[in-house]
Protein backbone atom coordinates (compact mmCIF):
# COMPACT_ATOMS: atom_id res chain seq x y z
CA UNK A 1 0.00 0.00 0.00
CA UNK A 2 1.32 3.24 -1.22
CA UNK A 3 1.57 6.77 1.30
CA UNK A 4 -1.34 8.41 0.39
CA UNK A 5 -3.52 5.46 0.32
CA UNK A 6 -5.26 5.29 3.74
CA UNK A 7 -6.23 9.43 3.66
CA UNK A 8 -8.77 10.80 1.74
CA UNK A 9 -7.70 12.31 -1.24
CA UNK A 10 -6.75 15.33 -0.34
CA UNK A 11 -4.07 15.89 -2.44
CA UNK A 12 -2.32 13.91 -5.54
CA UNK A 13 -1.27 10.74 -4.72
CA UNK A 14 2.37 9.79 -3.66
CA UNK A 15 3.48 6.74 -4.68
CA UNK A 16 6.79 6.94 -5.88
CA UNK A 17 8.07 5.84 -2.02
CA UNK A 18 7.81 2.04 -1.18
CA UNK A 19 6.62 1.58 2.63
CA UNK A 20 7.64 -1.15 4.96
CA UNK A 21 6.42 -2.37 8.55
CA UNK A 22 4.63 0.60 8.97
CA UNK A 23 7.25 3.44 7.78
CA UNK A 24 8.46 5.25 4.56
CA UNK A 25 11.19 3.70 2.83
CA UNK A 26 13.95 6.94 1.61
CA UNK A 27 16.60 5.26 -0.75
CA UNK A 28 15.61 1.77 0.25
CA UNK A 29 15.70 2.89 4.45
CA UNK A 30 13.60 3.43 6.94
CA UNK A 31 12.40 7.01 8.04
CA UNK A 32 13.38 6.53 11.08
CA UNK A 33 16.96 4.76 10.75
CA UNK A 34 18.10 7.80 7.83
CA UNK A 35 16.58 10.26 10.92
CA UNK A 36 18.98 8.58 13.00
CA UNK A 37 22.01 8.70 10.20
CA UNK A 38 20.62 12.33 9.73
CA UNK A 39 21.85 12.94 13.04
CA UNK A 40 18.68 15.21 13.47
CA UNK A 41 15.55 16.39 13.06
CA UNK A 42 14.60 18.74 10.76
CA UNK A 43 16.19 17.33 7.34
CA UNK A 44 15.76 17.31 3.44
CA UNK A 45 16.17 13.91 2.00
CA UNK A 46 16.44 13.11 -1.36
CA UNK A 47 15.73 9.88 -3.21
CA UNK A 48 19.00 9.07 -5.84
CA UNK A 49 17.15 6.17 -7.61
CA UNK A 50 13.85 8.06 -8.19
CA UNK A 51 16.10 11.14 -9.42
CA UNK A 52 17.87 8.19 -11.82
CA UNK A 53 14.62 6.93 -12.69
CA UNK A 54 12.95 9.83 -13.73
CA UNK A 55 15.43 10.99 -16.18
CA UNK A 56 15.05 7.45 -18.00
CA UNK A 57 11.32 7.78 -18.25
CA UNK A 58 12.25 11.16 -19.71
CA UNK A 59 14.62 9.95 -21.74
CA UNK A 60 12.43 6.48 -22.69
CA UNK A 61 9.48 8.50 -23.86
CA UNK A 62 11.42 11.63 -26.16
CA UNK A 63 13.25 11.52 -29.13
CA UNK A 64 17.53 10.65 -28.72
CA UNK A 65 17.76 13.78 -30.59
CA UNK A 66 16.55 16.11 -27.77
CA UNK A 67 18.99 17.18 -25.29
CA UNK A 68 18.04 17.54 -21.83
CA UNK A 69 19.51 20.30 -19.53
CA UNK A 70 18.78 20.28 -15.57
CA UNK A 71 17.83 24.29 -14.47
CA UNK A 72 19.93 23.73 -10.97
CA UNK A 73 18.12 26.59 -9.49
CA UNK A 74 15.70 23.81 -8.37
CA UNK A 75 17.68 22.10 -6.67
CA UNK A 76 21.18 23.37 -5.76
CA UNK A 77 22.43 20.90 -3.66
CA UNK A 78 26.16 20.27 -4.51
CA UNK A 79 25.25 16.06 -4.24
CA UNK A 80 22.32 16.61 -6.19
CA UNK A 81 23.84 18.60 -8.92
CA UNK A 82 27.04 16.30 -8.99
CA UNK A 83 24.40 12.98 -9.63
CA UNK A 84 22.41 14.81 -11.94
CA UNK A 85 25.78 16.08 -14.09
CA UNK A 86 26.25 11.98 -14.42
CA UNK A 87 22.66 11.64 -16.11
CA UNK A 88 21.57 14.99 -18.15
CA UNK A 89 23.11 16.30 -21.55
CA UNK A 90 24.00 20.05 -19.84
CA UNK A 91 23.19 22.38 -16.28
CA UNK A 92 21.29 25.76 -16.47
CA UNK A 93 22.56 28.06 -13.97
CA UNK A 94 20.85 31.67 -12.62
CA UNK A 95 23.98 32.84 -10.59
CA UNK A 96 27.46 33.16 -10.04
CA UNK A 97 27.87 30.64 -6.60
CA UNK A 98 25.44 28.57 -9.31
CA UNK A 99 28.21 28.05 -11.67
CA UNK A 100 30.71 27.29 -9.32
CA UNK A 101 28.90 24.03 -7.92
CA UNK A 102 27.92 23.44 -11.87
CA UNK A 103 31.80 23.80 -12.40
CA UNK A 104 33.03 21.50 -9.27
CA UNK A 105 30.39 18.85 -10.12
CA UNK A 106 32.44 17.48 -13.48
CA UNK A 107 29.75 19.22 -16.19
CA UNK A 108 31.51 20.23 -19.74
CA UNK A 109 31.61 24.02 -19.55
CA UNK A 110 30.59 23.26 -22.98
CA UNK A 111 27.52 22.03 -21.68
CA UNK A 112 26.76 24.34 -19.04
CA UNK A 113 24.18 27.48 -20.03
CA UNK A 114 23.56 30.75 -17.78
CA UNK A 115 20.81 32.68 -17.72
CA UNK A 116 19.20 35.86 -15.73
CA UNK A 117 17.80 39.16 -16.08
CA UNK A 118 20.36 40.54 -13.73
CA UNK A 119 24.05 39.63 -14.31
CA UNK A 120 26.36 41.40 -13.04
CA UNK A 121 29.89 42.46 -14.49
CA UNK A 122 31.92 39.74 -12.31
CA UNK A 123 29.65 36.93 -13.53
CA UNK A 124 29.79 37.68 -16.83
CA UNK A 125 33.01 37.48 -16.63
CA UNK A 126 33.54 34.75 -14.60
CA UNK A 127 31.03 33.19 -17.26
CA UNK A 128 33.75 33.96 -20.17
CA UNK A 129 36.30 32.67 -18.31
CA UNK A 130 34.68 29.52 -18.03
CA UNK A 131 33.93 29.25 -21.52
CA UNK A 132 30.18 28.99 -21.24
CA UNK A 133 27.23 29.87 -23.19
CA UNK A 134 25.57 33.09 -21.95
CA UNK A 135 21.71 33.64 -22.46
CA UNK A 136 22.13 37.22 -23.42
CA UNK A 137 18.74 39.29 -21.64
CA UNK A 138 19.83 42.73 -22.59
CA UNK A 139 21.26 45.33 -24.55
CA UNK A 140 23.50 45.88 -21.89
CA UNK A 141 25.00 42.61 -21.59
CA UNK A 142 26.25 42.74 -25.13
CA UNK A 143 28.59 46.24 -24.45
CA UNK A 144 30.00 44.18 -21.30
CA UNK A 145 31.08 41.03 -23.34
CA UNK A 146 31.92 42.58 -25.85
CA UNK A 147 34.20 44.97 -23.44
CA UNK A 148 35.04 41.11 -21.61
CA UNK A 149 36.13 39.65 -24.86
CA UNK A 150 38.60 42.58 -25.65
CA UNK A 151 40.23 42.58 -22.25
CA UNK A 152 40.32 38.84 -21.41
CA UNK A 153 40.82 37.93 -25.18
CA UNK A 154 38.75 35.09 -24.81
CA UNK A 155 35.52 35.30 -26.70
CA UNK A 156 31.97 35.62 -24.72
CA UNK A 157 29.54 32.43 -26.07
CA UNK A 158 26.28 33.62 -26.32
CA UNK A 159 22.49 32.64 -27.09
CA UNK A 160 19.86 35.42 -26.89
CA UNK A 161 17.24 34.77 -24.33
CA UNK A 162 13.61 35.89 -26.13
CA UNK A 163 10.65 37.03 -24.26
CA UNK A 164 8.08 35.64 -27.08
CA UNK A 165 4.84 37.27 -27.55
CA UNK A 166 3.01 33.88 -25.90
CA UNK A 167 3.02 32.66 -22.81
CA UNK A 168 2.41 28.89 -21.70
CA UNK A 169 -1.07 28.46 -21.05
CA UNK A 170 -2.42 26.69 -18.15
CA UNK A 171 1.11 26.99 -16.72
CA UNK A 172 1.81 28.00 -12.71
CA UNK A 173 4.37 30.39 -13.62
CA UNK A 174 4.34 33.21 -16.63
CA UNK A 175 7.94 33.90 -17.74
CA UNK A 176 6.70 34.89 -21.36
CA UNK A 177 4.19 36.69 -23.01
CA UNK A 178 3.85 40.71 -22.59
CA UNK A 179 6.36 42.54 -20.37
CA UNK A 180 8.46 40.55 -18.74
CA UNK A 181 11.91 41.10 -16.60
CA UNK A 182 13.11 38.11 -18.45
CA UNK A 183 14.85 38.00 -21.69
CA UNK A 184 14.71 40.75 -24.51
CA UNK A 185 11.50 41.24 -26.17
CA UNK A 186 10.98 39.64 -29.60
CA UNK A 187 10.14 42.57 -31.58
CA UNK A 188 14.04 43.73 -30.47
CA UNK A 189 15.49 40.61 -30.69
CA UNK A 190 16.49 41.67 -34.68
CA UNK A 191 18.19 44.95 -33.54
CA UNK A 192 19.78 42.83 -30.49
CA UNK A 193 21.42 40.62 -32.75
CA UNK A 194 22.98 43.05 -35.25
CA UNK A 195 24.60 44.34 -31.98
CA UNK A 196 25.97 40.72 -30.86
CA UNK A 197 27.09 40.63 -34.77
CA UNK A 198 29.10 44.38 -34.32
CA UNK A 199 30.35 43.33 -31.16
CA UNK A 200 32.18 39.94 -32.14
CA UNK A 201 30.82 37.52 -29.59
CA UNK A 202 30.54 34.17 -30.63
CA UNK A 203 26.93 33.73 -31.46
CA UNK A 204 25.00 30.16 -31.41
CA UNK A 205 21.81 30.36 -30.90
CA UNK A 206 18.67 30.83 -28.52
CA UNK A 207 16.51 30.36 -25.67
CA UNK A 208 12.77 30.46 -25.03
CA UNK A 209 10.75 29.67 -21.73
CA UNK A 210 7.57 30.59 -21.66
CA UNK A 211 6.15 29.25 -18.31
CA UNK A 212 7.02 26.50 -15.93
CA UNK A 213 4.44 24.03 -13.89
CA UNK A 214 2.12 22.66 -16.49
CA UNK A 215 0.32 19.46 -16.51
CA UNK A 216 -1.49 20.34 -19.94
CA UNK A 217 0.53 18.36 -22.61
CA UNK A 218 -1.18 20.14 -24.95
CA UNK A 219 -0.18 23.30 -23.66
CA UNK A 220 3.99 22.43 -23.69
CA UNK A 221 3.57 21.10 -27.09
CA UNK A 222 1.73 24.55 -27.94
CA UNK A 223 4.75 26.52 -26.44
CA UNK A 224 7.25 24.45 -27.98
CA UNK A 225 5.64 24.36 -31.16
CA UNK A 226 5.01 28.61 -31.32
CA UNK A 227 9.00 28.86 -30.01
CA UNK A 228 10.38 26.43 -32.69
CA UNK A 229 8.27 28.65 -34.99
CA UNK A 230 9.47 32.27 -33.58
CA UNK A 231 12.90 30.14 -33.54
CA UNK A 232 13.43 30.20 -37.37
CA UNK A 233 11.99 33.61 -37.78
CA UNK A 234 14.38 34.93 -35.46
CA UNK A 235 17.13 33.21 -37.31
CA UNK A 236 17.12 35.32 -40.42
CA UNK A 237 18.91 37.87 -38.56
CA UNK A 238 21.26 35.43 -36.67
CA UNK A 239 24.88 36.87 -37.00
CA UNK A 240 25.87 33.15 -37.87
CA UNK A 241 23.85 29.84 -38.15
CA UNK A 242 22.23 28.59 -35.01
CA UNK A 243 24.23 25.72 -32.86
CA UNK A 244 21.71 25.41 -29.92
CA UNK A 245 17.94 26.20 -29.59
CA UNK A 246 16.43 26.24 -26.00
CA UNK A 247 12.83 25.29 -26.43
CA UNK A 248 12.41 26.07 -22.13
CA UNK A 249 11.01 23.44 -20.03
CA UNK A 250 7.61 23.70 -17.99
CA UNK A 251 6.95 20.37 -17.37
CA UNK A 252 5.16 20.01 -14.20
CA UNK A 253 4.39 17.64 -11.13
CA UNK A 254 1.37 17.05 -8.97
CA UNK A 255 0.66 18.70 -5.96
CA UNK A 256 -2.88 19.10 -5.25
CA UNK A 257 -6.49 17.35 -5.56
CA UNK A 258 -7.28 15.96 -9.05
CA UNK A 259 -3.97 16.60 -10.65
CA UNK A 260 -2.12 13.65 -12.03
CA UNK A 261 1.09 13.33 -13.69
CA UNK A 262 2.17 14.70 -17.09
CA UNK A 263 1.22 12.49 -20.12
CA UNK A 264 4.51 12.48 -22.05
CA UNK A 265 3.62 10.40 -25.27
CA UNK A 266 2.14 13.02 -27.07
CA UNK A 267 5.06 15.73 -25.85
CA UNK A 268 7.37 13.30 -26.75
CA UNK A 269 6.04 13.20 -30.50
CA UNK A 270 5.88 16.69 -31.05
CA UNK A 271 9.70 17.32 -30.31
CA UNK A 272 10.29 14.40 -32.87
CA UNK A 273 8.11 16.34 -34.86
CA UNK A 274 10.58 19.73 -34.58
CA UNK A 275 13.80 17.25 -34.33
CA UNK A 276 12.88 16.08 -38.33
CA UNK A 277 12.27 19.94 -39.02
CA UNK A 278 15.47 21.15 -37.45
CA UNK A 279 17.78 18.49 -39.47
CA UNK A 280 16.65 21.28 -42.44
CA UNK A 281 15.81 24.41 -41.08
CA UNK A 282 18.87 24.03 -38.31
CA UNK A 283 21.39 21.48 -39.57
CA UNK A 284 24.36 22.75 -36.94
CA UNK A 285 21.78 22.67 -34.16
CA UNK A 286 21.34 20.70 -30.83
CA UNK A 287 17.61 21.08 -29.68
CA UNK A 288 17.30 21.45 -25.69
CA UNK A 289 14.48 21.03 -23.10
CA UNK A 290 15.39 22.53 -19.84
CA UNK A 291 14.16 21.12 -16.82
CA UNK A 292 14.47 21.48 -13.33
CA UNK A 293 11.27 20.73 -11.37
CA UNK A 294 10.00 18.01 -13.40
CA UNK A 295 13.30 16.33 -12.93
CA UNK A 296 14.06 16.52 -9.41
CA UNK A 297 10.30 17.57 -7.55
CA UNK A 298 9.29 14.32 -6.62
CA UNK A 299 12.38 13.03 -5.24
CA UNK A 300 12.34 14.92 -1.99
CA UNK A 301 10.96 14.63 1.09
CA UNK A 302 11.54 17.18 3.98
CA UNK A 303 11.20 16.07 7.80
CA UNK A 304 10.57 17.68 10.58
CA UNK A 305 9.84 16.22 13.99
CA UNK A 306 6.93 16.34 16.47
CA UNK A 307 7.52 18.99 19.55
CA UNK A 308 4.36 19.06 20.90
CA UNK A 309 0.76 18.30 20.43
CA UNK A 310 -1.56 20.89 21.38
CA UNK A 311 -5.69 21.27 20.84
CA UNK A 312 -7.06 24.69 20.79
CA UNK A 313 -10.65 25.14 21.11
CA UNK A 314 -11.27 21.66 19.69
CA UNK A 315 -8.49 22.30 16.98
CA UNK A 316 -5.45 19.96 17.01
CA UNK A 317 -2.10 21.21 16.13
CA UNK A 318 1.37 19.01 15.75
CA UNK A 319 3.95 21.95 16.52
CA UNK A 320 7.22 20.62 14.67
CA UNK A 321 10.61 21.77 14.77
CA UNK A 322 10.52 22.70 10.88
CA UNK A 323 8.60 25.49 9.62
CA UNK A 324 7.93 27.84 6.83
CA UNK A 325 11.57 28.84 6.99
CA UNK A 326 12.85 25.53 5.67
CA UNK A 327 10.07 25.34 3.41
CA UNK A 328 8.19 28.48 2.12
CA UNK A 329 6.34 26.42 -0.57
CA UNK A 330 4.89 24.36 1.57
CA UNK A 331 3.43 26.51 3.93
CA UNK A 332 1.90 27.70 0.54
CA UNK A 333 4.02 31.68 0.67
CA UNK A 334 5.99 31.26 -2.44
CA UNK A 335 3.55 31.81 -4.97
CA UNK A 336 0.75 30.27 -4.02
CA UNK A 337 -2.94 32.74 -4.55
CA UNK A 338 -5.00 30.42 -2.26
CA UNK A 339 -3.04 28.00 0.17
CA UNK A 340 -3.17 24.67 -1.17
CA UNK A 341 -1.75 21.42 1.39
CA UNK A 342 1.11 19.68 0.28
CA UNK A 343 0.90 16.42 0.41
CA UNK A 344 1.85 15.28 3.65
CA UNK A 345 1.49 12.37 6.22
CA UNK A 346 3.69 10.92 9.44
CA UNK A 347 6.44 8.89 8.11
CA UNK A 348 6.50 6.55 10.86
CA UNK A 349 3.17 5.95 11.07
CA UNK A 350 2.18 4.72 7.85
CA UNK A 351 -0.05 2.37 9.06
CA UNK A 352 -1.65 3.95 12.06
CA UNK A 353 -5.20 5.21 12.22
CA UNK A 354 -6.12 8.24 10.12
CA UNK A 355 -7.31 11.30 12.47
CA UNK A 356 -9.44 14.42 10.26
CA UNK A 357 -8.49 17.72 10.84
CA UNK A 358 -5.34 17.72 12.14
CA UNK A 359 -2.55 21.03 11.36
CA UNK A 360 0.63 20.84 11.28
CA UNK A 361 2.95 24.26 12.18
CA UNK A 362 5.78 25.45 12.91
CA UNK A 363 7.79 26.94 15.84
CA UNK A 364 8.22 30.58 14.32
CA UNK A 365 5.99 33.69 15.75
CA UNK A 366 3.57 33.82 12.49
CA UNK A 367 0.24 32.39 12.11
CA UNK A 368 1.91 31.79 8.55
CA UNK A 369 3.78 29.09 9.78
CA UNK A 370 1.72 26.40 8.71
CA UNK A 371 2.86 23.16 6.92
CA UNK A 372 -0.80 21.79 6.72
CA UNK A 373 -3.79 22.87 7.25
CA UNK A 374 -6.76 20.53 9.03
CA UNK A 375 -5.72 17.29 7.20
CA UNK A 376 -6.07 13.68 7.64
CA UNK A 377 -3.18 12.04 8.85
CA UNK A 378 -2.17 9.43 11.48
CA UNK A 379 -2.26 9.89 14.91
CA UNK A 380 0.76 11.52 15.86
CA UNK A 381 2.77 12.50 19.14
CA UNK A 382 5.93 14.43 19.89
CA UNK A 383 8.82 12.24 18.46
CA UNK A 384 6.59 11.21 15.49
CA UNK A 385 8.21 12.08 12.04
CA UNK A 386 5.94 14.73 9.66
CA UNK A 387 6.66 13.89 6.30
CA UNK A 388 5.75 17.03 3.41
CA UNK A 389 6.27 15.41 -0.44
CA UNK A 390 7.23 16.92 -3.74
CA UNK A 391 9.81 18.44 -1.57
CA UNK A 392 12.70 18.09 -4.10
CA UNK A 393 12.16 21.31 -6.08
CA UNK A 394 12.41 25.43 -4.88
CA UNK A 395 12.65 24.12 -1.24
CA UNK A 396 15.53 24.85 1.49
CA UNK A 397 17.00 27.40 -1.07
CA UNK A 398 13.92 29.21 -1.88
CA UNK A 399 13.10 29.28 1.78
CA UNK A 400 13.76 32.38 4.40
CA UNK A 401 16.14 30.41 6.31
CA UNK A 402 17.05 33.16 8.56
CA UNK A 403 13.99 34.26 9.84
CA UNK A 404 14.06 34.22 13.56
CA UNK A 405 17.16 32.71 13.45
CA UNK A 406 16.64 28.96 13.89
CA UNK A 407 19.39 26.09 12.98
CA UNK A 408 19.09 24.99 9.33
CA UNK A 409 18.08 21.69 8.20
CA UNK A 410 20.40 19.39 7.09
CA UNK A 411 20.18 17.67 3.35
CA UNK A 412 20.98 14.46 2.39
CA UNK A 413 21.26 12.64 -0.72
CA UNK A 414 20.31 8.72 0.06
Amino acid sequence: MQAAERQPPLHATMDQFRIANGELLIGGMPLSRLAARVGRTPFYAYDRSLLSQRVAQLRAALPNSIKLHYAMKANPMPAVVCHMAGLVDGIDVASGGELRVALDSGANPADISFAGPGKSRAELAQAVAASILINIESFREVAILAEISQTSGYTARVAVRVNPDFELKHSGMKMGGGPKQFGVDAEQVPELLAQIGKAGLAFEGFHLFSGSQSLKPEAIVDAQSQSYTLALRLAEYAPSPVRFLNLGGGFGIPYFPGEQRLDLPSIGANLADLSKRARQDFPAAELVIELGRYLVGEAGVYVAEVIDRKVSRGQVYLVTNGGLHHHLAASGNFGQVIRKNYPATIGNRMDGAVEPGISVVGPLCTPLDLLADKMALAKADVGDLVVIFQSGAYGLSASPQAFLGHEAPAEVLV
